[in-house]
C-alpha cells in the first residue's frame, strides 16, 4: 500500500491555523467554508462533538482523523461564469443563491487548477468569448471543471458550454496548453438546457484521451469527466483503508459493494476477500468500474447494472449469501427498501460509510431495531473547513 502520509491529527495544536483572521478573505462573502472563523483544532473538537452527540448512542465514537496541512486539498474544482460592470468573471456561487462570488484562489482547492481557471478567463477576453447567459440562453461558457490527479499529476480540463459551437477552437486550446503545458487531456463538455446541473450528457475529446487517472494504494483508476471520485484524495485512502478493516476480510469472503459507482472501495476490497459483487444503477460508472477491475487485473470482482435492493432481494430468495456488505450512499442516506434487502440478506458484517452523521444515525437504528449491533465509529474529516464530515462504521449480526 502507498502511504498517503496521513495520520490521526485529533486536537492537534500544530495544525495549521486557517481561522480566526488568517483564512479565505471570501469567507463571509462565498458560505462555502462554514467553519473557517475556526482553528483547525477547534474544528475538529466541534466535529467531534457533533459525531458523539449523533452516534455515541450506538458505541465509543472513536477520535475523529483529521489532515496535517488541511489546505488545497481539493482535487476537483468548478467554476462558473459570468459577467459584470468588470467583465468577465469566474468563481462560486454564493451559499444557497445562484449569485457568483468573483475567486482567484480558494485556500480550499488545488493551487493549479485555481491558476487554470484564471487564465481561461483571460484567454476568453482574448478570443472574444462570452460567458453563457442563463436567462436568455445566450453566449458560450458556463462552467470549468478541473480534476487533477493527486498521486498521477495528470489533470483534465472540462469546458461546459452551451453551445456546440466552439470559434477558434484550435487556436485557443493551443494558447492554454503553451500557458499551461501541464494539462493532459481537455473535454467540451454540452449543456444547453436551463439546468442547475453543471454537465450536460455530451463530450467532445479537444486534446489527450478525455479522462485522466489516479491511484489509491496500489489500485489505478480512471477518473472522466462524470465519474464521481473523490475530491480529497489524502483522506480518500484514510477512509477507504479503515473501511476495508472494519470488513474484516480473511480471503474466504463474499462481499457486496453496493452503490459501488466506479468501483473504488470494492476494486480495494478485491485483494483481500475470496470474489466481490458491485452493484450500481448507473450504467457509464460500471463501465467505468469494469476497466478499472480490467486494468488492474482483478479477476474475482464482477459488477451489475441493478438496483441493489432488488439484487440483494434476488440473492436472498435464490438462497445466496454474503459475507460483507459496503455501502456508501449519497447524503440523504438509505431508504427502508434498501436496509430491509439487507437484513434479509444477512451478511454477518455490514460496513456504513456516510457523509452526513444526520442521516448515518436514522439508518443505524433500524439497523439496530433489526438484528445487528455497532461495533465501531471512526469519524474522518474529509473536507475541513466545511461542516461535513465522513464516518465509517461496523456493523455486525447478532
Amino acid at each position: 500500500m502507498q502511504n498517503s502520509g496521513n495520520k490521526t491529527v485529533a486536537f492537534n495544536k500544530a495544525a495549521v491555523r486557517v481561522g480566526k483572521g488568517n483564512g479565505c478573505p471570501h469567507y463571509k462573502k462565498c458560505g462555502g467554508c462554514h467553519l473557517q472563523n475556526m482553528t483547525y483544532d477547534e474544528q475538529l473538537k466541534y466535529k467531534q462533538i457533533k459525531c458523539i452527540k449523533l452516534l455515541g448512542k450506538f458505541c465509543r465514537v472513536k477520535e475523529i482523523m483529521g489532515m496535517e496541512n488541511p489546505i488545497h486539498y481539493r482535487c476537483k474544482v468548478q467554476a462558473a461564469f459570468s459577467k459584470d460592470r468588470s467583465g468577465i468573471i469566474s468563481g462560486v456561487y454564493q451559499s444557497s443563491t445562484h449569485k457568483i462570488v468573483p475567486i482567484d484562489s480558494c485556500l480550499i482547492e488545488d493551487s493549479k487548477c485555481d491558476e487554470i481557471i484564471v487564465t481561461i478567463r483571460k484567454l476568453l477576453k482574448s478570443f472574444k468569448l462570452k460567458p453563457f447567459n442563463e436567462n436568455e440562453m445566450t453566449g458560450f461558457l458556463r462552467h470549468v471543471l478541473i480534476r487533477k490527479g493527486f498521486y498521477t499529476g495528470q489533470i483534465m480540463v472540462v469546458l461546459v458550454t452551451g453551445t456546440p459551437v466552439f470559434p477558434s477552437s484550435r487556436s485557443f486550446i493551443n494558447a492554454l496548453l503553451q500557458r499551461h503545458p501541464e494539462i493532459t487531456t481537455i473535454v467540451q463538455n454540452i449543456n444547453n438546457k436551463f439546468t442547475s446541473l453543471v454537465l450536460g450528457e455530451k463530450n467532445i475529446i479537444l486534446y489527450g484521451n478525455g479522462y485522466i487517472e489516479d491511484t489509491i494504494f496500489d489500485f489505478k483508476f480512471r477518473i472522466s469527466p462524470r465519474s464521481f471520485y473523490q475530491v480529497n484524495p489524502e483522506m480518500t485512502s484514510v477512509l477507504y483503508g479503515k473501511a476495508v478493516e472494519y470488513m474484516e476480510l480473511t480471503g474466504k469472503e463474499t462481499v457486496i459493494d453496493a452503490y459501488c459507482g466506479t468501483g473504488t472501495i470494492g476494486i480495494i476490497a478485491s485483494k483481500y476477500a475470496r470474489q466481490v459483487i458491485g452493484v450500481e444503477v448507473n450504467n457509464d460508472a460500471v463501465r467505468d468500474a469494469r476497466f478499472n477491475a480490467k486494468q488492474n487485473g482483478i479477476k474475482n470482482i464482477k459488477f451489475y447494472t441493478a438496483d441493489a435492493s432488488d439484487f440483494m432481494l434476488e440473492m436472498a430468495n435464490a438462497g445466496e449469501n454474503a459475507d460483507v456488505l459496503i455501502m456508501d450512499p449519497p447524503r440523504a442516506g438509505s431508504d427502508e427498501k434498501f436496509m430491509s434487502s439487507v437484513i434479509s440478506l444477512s451478511p454477518k458484517h455490514v460496513v456504513y460509510v456516510s457523509c452526513n452523521p444526520e442521516t448515518l444515525a436514522r439508518d443505524l437504528k433500524y439497523f439496530t431495531r433489526h438484528g445487528y449491533s455497532i461495533r465501531k465509529i471512526q469519524p474522518v474529516d474529509m473536507f475541513p473547513h466545511t461542516n461535513h464530515v465522513e464516518c465509517c462504521v461496523q456493523l455486525c449480526r447478532t
